[in-house]
């Protein structure tokens, strides 16, 4: 007999927040969502359409409770944090993994113990596990094959990483490595992490480039492209009015900023990101495995771009949101059951 829980965290901690039904089962089943970090805008907006998609699924009568544990980042947090789902007997649990490794073993133990398992965004290799991914390699790779064409296929660059130790930042970072391999007058002078997050991504710019050559394009991974710009902002001297060209990650506010550029003085970019209101589809894709469907093992969510032909369609986009689209079970049905 399965128990059900659900609890309400901080960026870090674990909170009980509310008493229960006793019993869960396959029509009343719990969800749970285990997020390894929860420091940047992507990751709470990511929580926040998980939770979207969970109270309307259970205002239905779809599911008869929820969890959410955030973590602090580490394996260690999160492998504690599945260990204890499991003994609780959730029916369904979603993993935005802390590595692509280190909790498989944990990962197991959940499927042995009858939980169906999905990873997405920052995924885990455990065979038993459904893969929800985005394909970072090729759309990393094409923006920055956008972004070298606006600077003529030469210049000085900096590379800003995303969050440490995560599958998603090793592989954003190799694919554009390698499209930097084509280019010889392409120059990486130098290299930070930015953590997915403006403040860290600002201050890692600030740190480093009064030592540095004049830049003229910055390789990003996420909604820290705000704190990029704004970098160069602060800096000012020979960048007022001549910015490099930074990678947008779909950043309410850094797209809005660029709108404002464009206006003034023609200021071109392009910006593709992961969306997170993946956790949503994870949600629906969860319950539809749980009710039987047969999906892939490895399925790959589509990302949003933004450039000069729909730039105006999103200018307006509320400050501190990321653009993302909300994805239903009638979405999940016909783009990733019918695959």
């Amino acid at each position: 007999m399965k128990l059900a829980l659900v609890a309400a965290l901080g960026s870090a901690a674990l909170g009980l927040c509310a008493a229960v039904p006793a019993q869960a089962s396959a029509d009343k089943p719990v969800v749970a969502l285990s997020n390894a970090f929860y420091g940047n805008t992507w990751r709470h907006q990511m929580v926040d359409s998980f939770e979207e998609a969970a109270k309307t699924a259970k205002a239905n009568g779809q599911i008869s409770d929820y969890v959410i544990m955030n973590g602090d980042g580490s394996v260690a947090q999160q492998s504690s944090q599945i260990g204890e789902l499991i003994l609780k007997g959730v029916d369904v649990l979603l993993v935005d993994a802390a590595s692509e490794t280190a909790i498989n073993g944990v990962l197991e133990k959940a499927c042995a113990a009858g939980i169906k398992v999905i990873s997405f965004d920052s995924i885990a290799s455990a065979p038993c596990n459904y893969q929800l991914n985005f394909d970072f390699t090729g759309y990393k790779a094409a923006q920055a094959e956008a972004v070298f064409k606006l600077i003529g296929h030469k210049g000085n660059i900096i590379q800003v990483r995303g969050v440490k130790g995560s599958a998603p930042d090793n592989d954003m970072y190799n694919a554009q490595r390698s499209v930097i391999a084509k280019y010889p007058d392409i120059k990486v002078v130098a290299t930070v992490y930015g953590q997915c997050t403006p403040s860290v991504a600002q201050s890692a710019i600030a740190n480093v480039l009064p030592s540095l050559p004049h830049i003229d394009a910055v390789l990003g991974q996420g909604p820290d492209d705000i704190g990029m710009a704004q970098a160069f902002v602060q800096y000012g001297g020979e960048y007022v009015g001549h910015m490099p060209v930074i990678e947008g990650g779909g950043g309410g506010d850094f797209v809005r900023w660029w709108a404002a550029e464009n206006k003034n003085d023609g200021y071109k970019t392009v910006s593709m990101n992961t969306t997170p209101g993946i956790s949503g589809a994870a949600f629906w894709l969860g319950l539809e495995i749980l009710h039987g469907a047969n999906v892939s093992k490895k399925m790959i969510m589509p990302v949003m771009t933004v450039d000069a032909d729909n730039l105006d369609q999103y200018a307006s986009i509320p400050s501190g949101q990321i653009i993302s689209p909300t994805y239903t079970d009638d979405w999940v049905k016909k783009n990733l059951l019918s695959k």
